[in-house]
């Protein structure tokens, strides 16, 4: 089974891929002539702007909700393998595609804001709805969309819930093996899988609504945590800060492990980690209630700068300042560098939780343990939500009666097998379904661009009423030449129809004061 996974996963991550995530970053950044740097200011503004709706969901928890499916298992576990397979120049490589990701993140997410639609009363939208009606291609769509629901419903899961399967046997295992159906499992992984599926079936039950609220209390929080704890991790270890730099940059240029290495481990877990061009992103920002589309494509910009550059760096400096990490060489048993035991499996969350526990005794196993208990679970989350997106994608054309609850007991049954099986075949699952994701998303918005440019109008179109100086932003999607945007045409037109009656409503008191005058 692994080596088969093994295979195909050769095929997807092919050295074609991983220029394809850095080289569609790069032209989208010129594009939009990097609009992550320009525009970072008006991000952190349009973070804390904006209301909910009964429909729509606000800014801020559309972020929580984006963040909770970037920011998870590839923040510990990811880039301690990343580090692993790669050496230190591999988290430089996981900063490049963070810079340049965050161009790519802001052109998905306005996609899927300027094509969104109203399903049974909640905001609906994602690459399969803009493939459909930017492309005009809905074979295309439907191909993404059952594939994102595999990949988010099945593959995805097992992930996140391994790491903190093995983070919690590392901090409390007491070593009880029993043996089952699924053969011989450690008793500690089996009570961590039923804790975590039941809380995940009390959520996952209640809606995005219920997701939105429970992300937006707990990433923010979490996420602060984490970073307050790595600094205290590098503040104690400061003498040793300039070597750890000095070996980031060096090594992303003369790698240890060797230049495909260091490139491809740093932007795959990049991609995994912060999910820029994957396709996941759009989701959540479609389901936001904003008054341009363009404003949540750069709060989902912020996103990626919150994912990679804090909590994925937090990670990184922690590991190599503290020397807790080893290098893996070509073929099994060799290594590069070796500060730990060999059986410390780099896929895992050893090196962080072994990092932490050399400075902060007594604290670093089970505060790893919380800390992916919370970034893992919300991340499962955000995929329950992706997959049920997609599924409604579906049931706009056909008629899928029971689906709902098949995808929450196929979600909740991939969590359980993830917890209790090994990191390695998890991982290998989870590669497979974001380098599939990947290829289809940003081969499409590539071709979309081509075809019309909306999301690069929708940024020109804000910029130019930001300029002007309006106090409510509008968007008018027949006048920039962009067609399939129903949601926003129909929006605009109640909009300047009111203004037009407000207008007709002030005439008789214009008439008034003349006479007076």
């Amino acid at each position: 089974m692994q080596s088969i996974i093994d295979s195909i996963n050769g095929i997807i991550w092919s050295p074609a891929l991983i220029y394809l995530c850095l080289g569609a970053g790069l032209f989208y950044s010129i594009l939009t002539r990097f609009v992550q740097v320009r525009l970072f200011a008006e991000m952190w503004r349009l973070l804390f702007s904006g209301n909910s709706s009964d429909k729509g969901i606000s800014s801020f928890q559309a972020l929580a909700v984006s963040l909770s499916g970037r920011v998870g298992t590839g923040n510990i576990a990811g880039v301690a393998a990343a580090i692993g397979f790669g050496g230190p120049g591999a988290v430089f490589w996981m900063w490049v595609v963070a810079f340049l990701g965050a161009a790519t993140a802001y052109t998905e997410s306005a996609l899927g804001q300027i094509y969104k639609e109203e399903h049974e009363g909640q905001y609906r939208g994602g690459p399969a709805f803009y493939f459909e009606k930017a492309m005009g291609q809905k074979w295309f769509a439907w191909i993404f969309a059952i594939s994102t629901i595999i990949a988010c419903g099945v593959m995805l899961p097992g992930v996140q819930s391994n790491g903190i399967g093995n983070a919690a046997e590392l901090a409390f295992g007491t070593g009880e093996i029993i043996s089952t159906t699924m053969g011989d499992l450690s008793l500690t992984k089996i009570m961590t899988a039923i804790s975590i599926v039941l809380v995940l079936s009390f959520i996952i039950f209640g809606g995005v609504k219920r997701i939105a609220s429970f992300t937006q209390v707990v990433v923010p929080f979490m996420a602060l945590t984490y970073i307050v704890i790595a600094c205290s991790v590098i503040a104690l270890n400061l003498e040793a800060l300039p070597g750890v730099i000095s070996a980031i940059f060096t090594d992303a240029f003369t790698p240890m492990a060797g230049m495909g290495a260091a490139i491809g481990w740093g932007v795959k877990r990049g991609v995994y980690s912060n999910e820029a061009g994957q396709g996941t992103g759009p989701h959540a920002a479609a389901a936001a209630e904003v008054d341009h589309p363009a404003q949540q494509g750069l709060v989902q910009s912020f996103s990626v700068y919150i994912d990679t550059l804090f909590v994925c760096s937090a990670t990184a400096f922690m590991i190599l300042i503290t020397g807790a990490y080893n290098v893996h060489g070509v073929g099994e048993g060799i290594f590069l560098v070796q500060n730990l035991a060999s059986e410390i499996a780099a896929n895992s969350p050893a090196y962080t939780q072994t990092a932490v526990e050399q400075v902060l005794p007594g604290v670093g196993k089970p505060f790893i343990v919380l800390a992916l208990f919370f970034f893992s679970f919300t991340t499962i989350l955000a995929y329950y939500y992706i997959a049920e997106t997609n599924l409604a994608y579906l049931k706009r054309t056909v008629k899928l009666p029971g689906f709902d609850f098949l995808l929450k007991l196929t979600l909740l049954a991939a969590t359980f097998y993830g917890t209790v099986k090994t990191a390695n075949l998890a991982w290998g699952l989870g590669d497979i379904g974001v380098g599939l994701m990947a290829w289809l998303n940003i081969i499409g918005i590539l071709i979309i661009f081509f075809i019309s440019k909306p999301a690069v109008k929708a940024l020109k179109d804000y910029e130019a009423q930001r300029k002007a100086g309006v106090k409510e932003y509008t968007f008018n999607p027949e006048k920039l030449g962009i067609e399939g945007a129903d949601f926003w045409v129909k929006r605009y037109a109640r909009q300047s129809g009111k203004s037009k009656a407000k207008e007709q409503e002030k005439e008789p008191e214009k008439e008034l004061e003349k006479e007076i005058a």
